[in-house]
């Protein structure tokens, strides 16, 4: 199901970070809106109503309705959320704005199913390997996907799944691979299990073949 998110804003007239320590003292996210050969826009956002969208993974991977006060909507994408290292606060906010002939470069996350149902795991005795679990593309806004699906049962015990091989929707690439990346980095691998052999155990034997007895003391 495709989420959508509206996020509210109010012109910001102060710069500086004095301003910005105030602002997040009385509740608000300094924030900035760029991109389409615009100019650059400070904003405030409520910080309470940022971190509850923000919570839903695909708040970062979707198109974003921005409505700020005295302007017509416009649809945005996050391309940077700055947190602090310990607290649960948002410290700054980017914005870029899209256009429909424009395309983006956007980092969507790799969800993998079917892991425990696989026969590679469920009678192979395999063990799932992530190397990736999110992958930067490039489309055009409309063909963005929130998320690119993995079906673990077309991946055999042993093999690994390449990047070059994600399957991605039409209009959608890799954007790595469209500045010469390397198609066959791997993104999740199916180990076998590993087979431990046990050495034969020889009992000690006397001269006539009979096993030897026990030292006497």
């Amino acid at each position: 199901m495709s989420h959508k998110f509206e996020v509210s804003a109010e012109p910001r007239t102060v710069q500086g970070k004095s301003a910005s320590r105030r602002l997040r003292r009385d509740g608000k996210v300094p924030a900035i809106l760029y991109g389409a050969g615009e100019e650059s826009v400070s904003l405030q956002i409520n910080h309470n109503h940022l971190m509850l969208q923000s919570d839903h993974e695909s708040f970062y991977s979707t198109i974003i309705t921005l409505k700020v006060d005295g302007s017509a909507d416009q649809q945005v994408v996050i391309k940077d959320m700055q947190r602090h290292p310990v607290r649960p606060v948002i410290l700054h906010a980017d914005f870029l704005r899209i256009k429909e002939t424009d395309k983006l470069v956007l980092r969507i996350p790799v969800h993998f199913i079917h892991e425990d149902t696989c026969p590679a795991v469920k009678s192979g005795g395999g063990t799932i390997v992530h190397y990736l679990n999110s992958v930067e593309v490039t489309c055009l806004p409309k063909d963005l996907p929130e998320y690119v699906t993995v079906d673990m049962n077309t991946v055999g015990l042993g093999q690994t799944l390449h990047i070059g091989e994600l399957p991605l929707p039409e209009g959608v690439a890799v954007y790595a691979l469209t500045r010469g990346g390397d198609p066959m980095l791997p993104v999740v691998f199916i180990e076998a299990p590993r087979i431990v052999e046990e050495a034969p155990v020889v009992a000690a034997k006397g001269k006539k073949g009979a096993a030897k007895p026990a030292a006497k003391k």
